[in-house]
């Protein structure tokens, strides 16, 4: 009884959103709600316990909002001078086949901007993209969120995997063939999926030949220790590679004519040529190309790096206890660092990149003020659902809710655990929108059932990190950021609708693939 309690809250929610479809506003606070009266009831929640996990999800709440505002500012910005919709054109010309153009950057490039910053920032980009190239909504952000999954562990220029290494307290020179085996299938994986949404699946031959072009530059990068530049490299590679064999299979090619609701159009109708015209690529490509450049260089450049990364802001938090004797031990909470936050370069980038447009004649004056009323109406919906379902998930986390239901998978599994491990991951992800919390929660627990099992506890980390990039296509918060950029507020579960099924079905696979590995690898 106490595993079905535990699981409610995360049945309510996926209830509300796939079965009644809620929006993640609407079925975010509700499910909130369930989970705070099942922990109350069954698990011993205790006023201090709740105010604390609320407090920390509120910071990770912020921590992930920092991110969407500044992305979605900045995408309304360029979009004032029709860049995004003169990106898209611009790889429609750079890849003349246009279904390898569409997995290309559902799968390819999404993975090379989680290369650089994740948070979100990928659907937040590229699914807008897509719609501007005449995919309806709803699949541009499911392809997107599938698409970029591969790359969340060595992303963000390999933040959550050096978290990761830390928490199991291994060598990441040991763990790294392993992580990047599970993930180069992953990403394969991911990419067959991505063209199934897209429904270019006859393009599969293409796919096979980036995918493990995608993979073996994630390995080598890898195991060379180079895990922040692993994702990434692999995007890039990738993209590269899209645009080598679009061309080489050049196919006749047909103008777009987009449906009213879907065009993407300058908001300023006496600038209909110029949104259309190589300026607004230029535009775009030095607002996006310097935002990488920066992020790249404030990564990567140590001396830079070093010098802004001290200043931080963190709340310690208390040791709580429920009244069933559930410990969560006193410890930092998330913290920020203003400087070298993803956030704070995005937004820098935005006004810079006004300012460019307003001395180039590019927009009108006080144009800022139409991007930031649509980054209020897409944002704003946005924050409250990740902000009620990070709440539950920290609420879950604190009364012993979430490992509860790990390890009654692990019970009754035995010796078939590695099939379900990286679904333990994508359990983790989902119920806390983040792979690294996934990590924190569940790499433990996987290395003490593999060594309870007599496995190499390499094997089951990194199907469990692998199955916390995975639960990356199916939370909340992540798809609650894509739906606000392509104007689909409130209709969240219809893309977790599709989304849902990729994501068990690749994690199955992968657990597949571990359980082979032990039962004749010698794992």
């Amino acid at each position: 009884m106490l595993y079905f309690l535990a699981a409610l809250p995360i049945l309510v929610l996926l209830s509300l959103m796939i079965l009644l479809r809620w929006s993640g506003q609407r079925a975010g606070p509700a499910a909130w709600a369930v989970c705070v009266a099942v922990a109350a009831l069954a698990y011993g929640l205790t006023p201090q316990v709740f105010w604390v996990s609320q407090l920390k999800g509120l910071f990770l709440s912020l921590f992930v909002l920092a991110v969407l505002w500044p992305a979605l500012f900045l995408y309304h910005v360029v979009d004032q001078v029709g860049g995004i919709r003169a990106i898209a054109r611009w790889l429609e010309s750079a890849i003349h086949e246009r279904g390898v153009l569409l997995i290309v950057l559902a799968w390819a490039f999404s993975g090379l901007l989680e290369g650089l910053a994740g948070f979100g920032l990928p659907i937040a980009v590229v699914a807008p993209m897509l719609v501007g190239l005449g995919v309806p909504p709803v699949m541009a952000v499911a392809s997107t969120a599938v698409g970029h999954a591969w790359a969340v562990t060595f992303g963000d220029m390999g933040v959550i995997y050096q978290t990761l290494v830390g928490v199991v307290k291994m060598d990441a020179s040991l763990l790294a063939p392993m992580a990047a085996l599970m993930l180069g299938v992953a990403c394969l994986a991911c990419g067959l999926a991505t063209a199934h949404i897209l429904r270019q699946g006859r393009r599969w031959p293409i796919v096979v030949v980036l995918g493990l072009l995608m993979g073996f530059t994630q390995y080598v990068l890898a195991v060379a220790g180079l895990t922040p530049l692993a994702a990434f490299g692999a995007g890039l590679t990738g993209t590269l590679g899209g645009i080598m064999l679009g061309k080489r299979t050049r196919a006749a090619k047909r103008s777009i004519d987009l449906p009213p609701h879907l065009m993407i159009q300058p908001p300023d109708p006496q600038l209909p040529a110029l949104a259309l015209s190589s300026y607004a690529l230029i535009d775009a490509l030095i607002s996006y190309g310097v935002l990488t450049a920066l992020m790249a260089a404030i990564a990567l450049l140590r001396p830079l790096h070093d010098a802004l990364n001290p200043l931080v802001w963190q709340m310690s938090f208390p040791e709580v206890v429920t009244r069933s004797g559930f410990v969560t031990l006193a410890g930092l909470g998330q913290a920020f660092r203003p400087l070298v936050h993803p956030g704070t370069s995005i937004l820098l980038v935005a006004w810079l990149s006004y300012g460019l447009y307003r001395w180039l004649g590019h927009c009108k004056p006080g144009s800022w003020r139409t991007a930031a009323a649509s980054t209020w109406k897409s944002a704003a919906p946005a924050s409250v659902g990740i902000i009620a379902t990070v709440g539950l998930s920290a609420l879950m986390d604190h009364c012993g809710m979430t490992l509860r239901l790990a390890q009654g998978l692990s019970s009754v599994m035995g010796a078939f655990f590695p099939i379900v491990s990286p679904l333990v991951g994508i359990l983790g992800a989902f119920a806390t929108g983040s792979n690294n919390n996934s990590n924190v929660l569940f790499a433990p627990l996987q290395k003490s059932a593999a060594l309870l099992l007599a496995i190499d506890p390499r094997l089951l980390i990194s199907a469990q990190t692998a199955g916390g990039a995975l639960g990356s296509m199916l939370a909340p918060a992540k798809i609650i950021v894509g739906c606000s950029t392509v104007g689909l507020n409130g209709r969240e579960g219809e893309v977790l609708r599709k989304t849902l099924a990729y994501g068990l079905v690749i994690g199955l696979c992968l657990g597949g693939l571990a359980w082979v590995l032990v039962r004749w690898g010698g794992w």
